[in-house]
């Protein structure tokens, strides 16, 4: 296999007292937990104005939860089939590679596992995501350019962080984020689109109690108008947090961050981008899949910038 060139990085140490492992796992654990439950509440809030304009809030919060609980359904019994469908991803035989699927079958034993079914994709940029809600059914995926541009070592960095993804329970918890996004997006879409065509007059119809439903009028407007992009806020740095922690994991298998971050310097720098790669999907894998936004750095990236996750692996060992 060859090896990409890569021009040196130092980004600096953290500030602060280092963190043991289970400390940081704690703390990314702690803040997922406080954003996934902000998501949730959103989703509430936007629910209860939406049945408290047109009827009832308790039917517009009832109605929100059982939208989300059916899309998060649909999701965990089909999502893992459409994304690898998708993404062109072909299982693996073990005759097709073996060195491969030892690396993946000793990471997974390191982490307590069953080993993850193997897929490989037919792409020169080098990636790799992890899929399944539960480790006996989880699923891995690495392109055909991460295989052949990664020496054996940064492979099992990168294969100990996707394990990493599915011992934490990340992977099923990213769809529920993905779920509950999305059905933000379309009661917002739903309530702008009632408002517009024919409800405007409902107020002005009824005098009785028409000061409370202006101000109810005007926060659903507001909240309608904010709530995706508060909620696409929230699941970004959702997954930051969860980046950071496979990154932890991955050291805490190895042992070795310098093979993790050799094989994240590669991966971001590398100029391919990934052929099928969508937006709905690109929170998944290791490093961002659109290289126009490779380096990070916004509130709405999914993947924290490669000086701050290099930062914070450097610190777990130092």
């Amino acid at each position: 296999m060859t090896a990409t060139e890569v021009k040196p990085y130092k980004p600096p140490m953290l500030r602060g007292p280092r963190k043991t492992f289970a400390e940081l796992q704690k703390v990314n654990r702690r803040r997922s937990l406080v954003l996934a439950i902000s998501l949730l509440l959103v989703l509430g809030v936007l629910g209860a104005l939406v049945g408290a304009y047109f009827g009832n809030w308790l039917i517009g919060v009832a109605g929100g939860m059982a939208l989300a609980t059916f899309q998060f359904l649909v999701a965990r019994s089909a999502g893992t089939k459409m994304v690898m469908a998708a993404m062109g991803a072909k299982p693996l035989e073990r005759k097709e590679d073996p060195q491969l699927v030892n690396v993946v079958e000793e990471i997974a034993i390191a982490a307590g596992i069953p080993c993850p079914t193997i897929y490989l994709i037919e792409d020169e940029s080098p990636n790799a995501f992890a899929t399944g809600f539960k480790p006996e059914d989880a699923q891995v995926a690495i392109t055909t350019g991460l295989r052949e541009k990664l020496n054996r070592a940064e492979l099992q960095a990168v294969m100990a962080h996707e394990i990493g993804h599915i011992r934490n329970g990340d992977t099923g918890y990213m769809v529920l984020m993905a779920v509950l996004v999305g059905s933000v997006a379309l009661i917002s879409d739903m309530a702008l689109r009632g408002l517009r065509y024919g409800s405007y007059g409902r107020s002005s119809r009824k005098s009785k109690g028409g000061g409370g439903q202006a101000l109810i009028l005007v926060l659903l407007l507001v909240f309608a108008l904010l709530a995706p992009i508060f909620s696409r806020l929230l699941q970004a740095a959702v997954s930051r947090q969860r980046e950071y922690l496979a990154d932890a994991t991955s050291v805490e298998l190895m042992r070795e961050p310098s093979a993790l971050i050799s094989a994240l310097q590669k991966l971001t720098m590398d100029p391919v981008s990934m052929k099928n790669a969508n937006r709905a999907v690109q929170h998944m894998f290791i490093v961002n899949p659109f290289k126009h936004h490779k380096l990070g750095g916004n509130a709405l990236s999914s993947h924290p910038k490669l000086a701050d996750r290099i930062a914070r692996i450097r610190n777990l060992m130092a």
